[in-house]
């Protein structure tokens, strides 16, 4: 196989079990971002990354960390591996002159990589929020008076019979319940709740992570074949990471708190991406923007990180039968 053609499949292959793996590495701390991010200032449940992981432990049990994660080990391989092949693939159709990428040409295909893969993230966040949040919701239900703990509603009225109090429920609605829920009040519609917000996430970071890793993949590249080691290839991709994942907060507390289809008392409701922003920064202050950032970081580092050990080993391509090889 040539060096300068790109095995689709191998790159889907790749993908998908960068994602499995740093899923199940990552997924507390990422539940620990999505309550953090969702609760207001005077209403705070939890502290600290720290404190919301010890919390819902106490009230949840272990497996209370990894509340959604079904839906995310799910789909979350057809969404890394659209995110990364798309990458590889318009990275590869940009340089096909045989001069290189610029780094316009970088952040172009970054930009090509993050609108393919809100097909994907979109539907898989917005159900993995709902179940993410409802610890929360149930532990801010706990600690206030009756008459305010009683006003943890839907904030889409159509739902409101099916998600009656979820907070309230001893047993969690599932993914699949909360998906045919969505799907027979608004169709399609309603699983791209969000969609806007997430195009808004998604495409600035792949447009930053991508060019900084590649870049910084280079430095370490050796005059022998060409290739970083492993570790650097590890550290590059964490660094680059957890840079884009910072830069890119506010995007995400905007789209997590968008999707958010249940709010605890005295909550706002949003009509739009603009107006979540307004409300934020009026009610909150523009640090709130930043609730979540240093959980972001530590879940995105590893795994991006864990994403190109996984692309440097070339396990898709030793499945197909392909021989190695790297493109950046």
């Amino acid at each position: 196989m040539s060096n300068n053609q790109i095995s689709l499949p191998a790159k889907l292959i790749n993908g998908g079990i960068a994602g499995l793996i740093g899923v199940t590495c990552v997924f507390p701390i990422d539940l620990a971002k999505t309550r953090l991010q969702n609760q207001r200032n005077g209403q705070r449940t939890y502290t600290s990354m720290m404190d919301c992981l010890i919390k819902t432990v106490r009230s949840e049990g272990y497996f209370g960390m990894y509340r959604g994660a079904a839906v995310n080990l799910t789909l979350v391989t057809p969404e890394k591996a659209i995110k990364l092949a798309a990458n590889d693939f318009f990275r590869s159709y940009l340089s096909r002159n045989g001069k290189g990428l610029t780094i316009s040409g970088e952040m172009l295909a970054g930009c090509g990589a993050g609108l393919c893969q809100v097909i994907i993230t979109t539907p898989m966040e917005m159900l993995k929020i709902q179940l993410q949040d409802a610890g929360r919701l149930a532990q801010q239900r706990l600690i206030l008076p009756t008459s305010l703990s009683n006003k943890v509603v839907a904030t889409n009225p159509v739902l409101s019979r099916a998600y009656v109090s979820l907070a309230a429920v001893t047993r969690p609605m599932s993914a699949t319940q909360i998906a045919k829920d969505l799907f027979y009040s608004q169709g399609f519609r309603g699983l791209y709740k969000g969609l806007g917000a997430t195009i808004l996430r998604d495409v600035p970071f792949s447009v930053i992570y991508f060019p900084l890793f590649a870049n910084l993949n280079k430095l370490g590249q050796n005059s022998v074949d060409g290739r970083a080691s492993i570790v650097h290839s590890f550290l590059s991709g964490c660094i680059a990471g957890s840079i884009a994942a910072v830069a890119v907060n506010p995007c995400d507390v905007i789209k997590t708190r968008f999707q958010s289809l249940h709010r605890g008392a005295n909550e706002e409701a949003y009509s739009g991406i603009v107006d979540c922003a307004r409300k934020i920064w009026r009610n909150e202050g523009p640090s709130a923007f930043l609730k979540g950032s240093c959980c972001r970081a530590l879940v995105i580092a590893p795994l991006f990180g864990i994403a190109q050990v996984i692309y440097f080993v070339g396990i898709g391509e030793f499945v197909l039968g392909f021989s190695h090889f790297e493109v950046y």
